[in-house]
């Protein structure tokens, strides 16, 4: 049976967690320089970034925004490691990852970086629980049931432990999402569309929680989106135009 927390609920607890984030001295959790991608074809190489180049400050909430095909899923890729550029480099909290192996820049995405995706990404197979404590196990944390009952507590789902993905409506299944996300407190936070699947309470409902739970976490966002309300509330927008930065906004 399906089990629906309401939107009423889910700001109550937006509301409840927003605190000022903790005091930082503000350096750069991403630097990008000349980053380029290409893709061999047989007619020639097909460039789908070309000389991307930005600084993303501790604390800075950033909207990657632009039409289908712009570029902005690769470019997620390639802050986060998951993909090697053809040309220039990330900086990721002062590690170069351009620098490092797969196992190099998985180790960089463990200790520091936390995803939200838009179709969830939890394993059907494990309940709300343990989905949340799996990060803190591939870590090697110690504890790892407590903090993860403690966020999800945070989120509104301290009923819902127990509950497999299939027993979750589509709002519930990204809020424990956003609990395995921030349960490691990662320097920096990648969201993919993480309203995409959500009716339009229901997500802002979810962004309400987003940014109360970053704020909270003094954590960095960035986020790739179609909605123009969810970049809105980002302090800075990336454009990006057939694979080239338009220009950022403060």
């Amino acid at each position: 049976m399906i089990h629906e927390t309401t939107d009423e609920t889910i700001m109550a607890d937006a509301s409840r967690l927003h605190t000022e984030a903790p005091a930082a001295a503000r350096h750069a959790v991403l630097d990008v320089q000349g980053l380029g991608k290409q893709v061999p074809l047989p007619e020639g190489a097909l460039t789908i970034l070309d000389d991307i180049g930005f600084r993303i400050e501790h604390g800075d909430t950033v909207a990657i925004v632009g039409a289908s095909g712009s570029g902005k899923s690769t470019l997620l890729s390639l802050l986060a490691g998951l993909d090697v550029p053809s040309a220039g480099s990330v900086t990721l909290d002062g590690e170069r990852l351009s620098d490092m192996d797969e196992d190099g820049r998985a180790r960089v995405r463990g200790e520091k970086v936390g995803f939200v995706f838009q179709s969830f990404q939890l394993l059907p197979s494990l309940t709300a629980l343990e989905n949340v404590m799996l990060p803190l196990e591939l870590r090697g944390d110690a504890d790892v049931e407590g903090p993860a009952r403690q966020i999800l507590e945070k989120v509104g789902l301290g009923k819902r432990l127990g509950h497999y993905p299939r027993q979750l409506s589509g709002g519930e299944q990204q809020r424990v999402a956003l609990a395995r996300a921030f349960v490691t407190r990662p320097s920096l936070l990648f969201a993919d569309e993480p309203t995409g699947n959500l009716d339009t309470h229901t997500g802002q409902a979810i962004i309400e929680l987003l940014f109360a739970l970053n704020a909270d976490a003094g954590t960095t966002l960035v986020l790739v989106t179609h909605d123009d309300h969810l970049a809105a509330r980002c302090q800075r927008l990336l454009r990006l135009d057939a694979g080239r930065l338009q220009g950022a906004a403060a």
